[in-house]
């Protein structure tokens, strides 16, 4: 994948760094996501919320072709990253990850050091030099640093629930992608630590596109900058119902279902 110009500036793509156009996932013979466009503004929080089981986070792992790990999805419609489709048939799917992470619900980090769960996956992507600087700044862009600095030698299993998650993002953050995609990451923490990872966000929206899934509409209030509300029909199609900036959407939203939703109606 190369979605640069021929002097290595980004392709010219407007605002918009990521866009889906009518993507459509299939399970086997399971519909699981009906004709989803949507449009990712560069430096931007955007926050999928519904139901569960409308799509959310299949269209997430949609967006970094997760998907493709499991062998009986099935992707149609168009996902482009800098205007170049990242399912066309030239695209490599490592590379896709790469510069589009993921931090996933539940902290998962590997059972090595602190500093090789930051340092391995720079590794893998061919950086061999400058590795404590690499691990002290992303540590430092995950709000980390000053709490582990003296332990970098620990294993990363030994911190708190709420560590272990910055450390994933930190993870993340090392390989200096374009895009963070977030899977309810704070669902599974105290409130402290979800403050900790919203205010986390906040920060690194300055320099990262973010996509978050959130079940915890409060926290999509706070934190994004644009809401797409899912809904999903009878036979579990989920479906976008309505998307649009954030005080929009859980102040005036244009559908009734949405209205319905924010409002504790249903869901």
């Amino acid at each position: 994948m190369n979605p640069n110009n021929s002097n290595g500036t980004p392709a010219a793509n407007g605002k918009y760094i990521l866009q889906a156009d009518k993507l459509n996932v299939h399970y086997g013979n399971f519909h699981a996501v009906r004709d989803v466009s949507i449009n990712f503004e560069r430096n931007k929080i955007t926050a999928l919320i519904g139901p569960s089981g409308c799509g959310k986070s299949t269209v997430l792992r949609s967006l970094n072709r997760m998907n493709d790990l499991v062998d009986t999805a099935r992707i149609d419609g168009h996902v482009r990253f800098y205007g170049k489709n990242l399912y066309d048939p030239d695209v490599d799917a490592a590379e896709v990850r790469r510069r589009i992470g993921m931090v996933f619900q539940k902290p998962n980090p590997f059972p090595k050091s602190i500093y090789d769960n930051i340092a391995w996956g720079v590794r893998v992507n061919g950086v061999r030099s400058n590795m404590d600087d690499i691990v002290e700044q992303a540590l430092r862009g995950a709000a980390l640093w000053d709490e582990v600095k003296d332990k970098l030698k620990q294993s990363g299993l030994s911190l708190s629930g709420g560590q272990q998650q910055r450390l994933c993002i930190a993870r993340a953050i090392a390989i200096r992608p374009d895009i963070i995609l977030m899977d309810e990451p704070a669902s599974a923490l105290d409130p402290i630590a979800t403050l900790r990872i919203e205010e986390l966000m906040t920060e690194l929206v300055k320099d990262y596109t973010i996509v978050i899934v959130t079940h915890n509409m409060q926290q999509a209030a706070r934190v994004s900058d644009y809401t797409a509300f899912f809904s999903v029909t009878p036979d579990r199609t989920g479906y976008l119902e309505e998307f649009g900036q954030t005080n929009q959407i859980f102040t005036s939203p244009q559908s009734q279902i949405t209205e319905d939703y924010i409002t504790g109606r249903f869901g």
